[in-house]
C-alpha cells in the first residue's frame, strides 16, 4: 500500500462501537511521506484518533489518516497493524476511530507499532444500526443536569455549579496508561495550581474529575486518589476540585452524552476514549476535547474567556 500524506480530517458520527483487546501481531514500519518522529521509550503508548482510509483484512492492518500525536509524530496518513485480529472485521473505510498506538524501541528506533483498544466513534456504513447513540458535545449547547456522588459521599449535580466556569474530565483511578487518565489528572493539578494563583479567577471556577468506574471508584477511593493529585492529602477539602462518579444506572447516559466509549479490558482494566470540557457559567459547553492533545494553556485560555 502507498498511503497518501496529509493532516487528519475528522468526520465524527454519533455513536461508537467498542472493539476488544487482543494479542499483538505483526511488525509496523514507521512510514509516511512527511512528519518528524521522535523515539519513544520501550512499551510506550499514545492515544490516536483519525479516519480509516483502507482496510487490509488479509494483512491485518489499516491505513489511518490521523492527527498529530504530541511528542511522537505530526499528523499523517500511514498503515498500522491491528493488534486484535477480530477487531479488523468491524472496521470500514471512512470509520472514525480512537485507539491506543503501542510500540517498542531498540537502537534503531520505534518498532512493532500497532493499534489496540479501538473505539469506533464515527460509523461510515449508513446501513449499520448503532446499538448505542453517542453525542458530540458542541459549544453553545446546554449540558444536562447529571447527578453524581462525590469523594465526600455527598450527592451533587452539574446544575449546582451554575455561575462558575466548570472544567470537567473523565478518568478512572485504576487506569494504567500514563497518557490517559494519569495525564488528565496531572494536567488538572496544573490547572488547579494556576487558578489558585489568581484569587479572582479561582473563585469563579470549579474542577470536576468524573469516574466512569463507579463500582470500584467509591467515595473513599476517589478521596484518596484526589488528595494525592492535589498534593494536600489529609488536608484536602475538595472545595475547588472535586472527584465524583455517577450512579451505575446513570453512567451510560453520561458516557453517551460526553462521547466517552468504555468497555472492559484485561485484568479489571477498562478500554476507553477521553473527554474534557470547559462549561460556562450558564451551563453551556464552551470547549470540548475528545483526545489528550490539549494543553494546560489551551484550557486556561478558554477558562479566562468564559470567566
Amino acid at each position: 500500500m502507498n498511503p497518501r500524506c496529509g493532516g487528519v480530517r475528522l468526520s465524527r458520527g454519533l455513536f461508537a462501537v467498542v472493539l476488544g483487546l487482543g494479542m499483538a501481531v505483526g511488525v509496523g514500519a514507521l512510514e509516511g511521506c512527511h512528519g518528524k518522529t521522535v523515539a519513544a521509550p520501550a512499551g510506550k503508548q499514545y492515544p490516536i484518533r483519525g479516519k480509516v482510509v483502507s482496510v487490509d483484512k488479509t494483512g491485518n492492518e489499516i491505513v489511518l489518516d490521523h492527527g498529530a500525536i504530541p511528542g511522537f509524530m505530526e499528523a499523517m496518513t500511514m498503515s498500522y497493524p491491528v493488534a486484535d485480529p477480530a477487531a479488523i472485521s468491524e472496521l470500514h473505510p471512512g470509520d472514525v476511530i480512537s485507539a491506543t498506538l503501542t510500540m517498542e524501541e531498540d537502537a534503531a528506533g520505534p518498532k512493532n507499532l500497532r493499534l489496540k483498544d479501538i473505539v469506533i466513534v464515527g460509523e461510515a456504513n449508513p446501513n449499520v444500526k448503532p446499538t448505542v447513540q453517542y453525542h458530540l458535545p458542541t459549544p453553545g449547547e446546554a449540558v444536562p443536569d447529571f447527578k453524581l456522588l462525590n469523594q465526600s459521599d455527598k450527592n451533587v449535580d452539574l446544575k449546582q455549579y451554575r455561575g462558575k466556569v466548570v472544567v470537567m474530565t473523565f478518568i478512572y483511578t485504576r487506569c494504567p496508561l500514563a497518557d490517559y487518565c494519569p495525564r488528565m489528572s496531572h494536567n488538572f493539578a496544573q490547572i488547579d495550581k494556576a487558578l489558585a494563583g489568581d484569587k479572582d479567577l479561582y473563585a469563579k471556577t470549579h474542577l470536576l474529575s468524573v469516574s466512569f468506574d463507579p463500582t470500584y471508584d467509591t467515595p473513599k477511593v476517589l478521596k484518596s486518589y484526589g488528595s494525592a493529585y492535589t498534593g494536600k492529602y489529609v488536608n484536602e477539602t475538595f472545595q475547588h476540585w472535586e472527584f465524583a462518579a455517577p450512579p451505575v444506572s446513570e453512567l451510560p447516559k453520561m458516557e453517551q452524552y460526553f462521547d466517552v466509549g468504555v468497555t472492559p479490558g484485561e485484568s479489571g482494566t477498562l478500554q476507553h476514549s477521553l473527554s474534557t470540557l470547559v462549561i460556562g457559567k450558564d451551563g453551556k459547553v464552551v470547549a470540548f476535547w475528545p483526545t489528550n492533545d490539549w494543553t494546560v494553556e489551551d484550557v486556561m485560555a478558554k477558562i479566562r474567556g468564559a470567566a
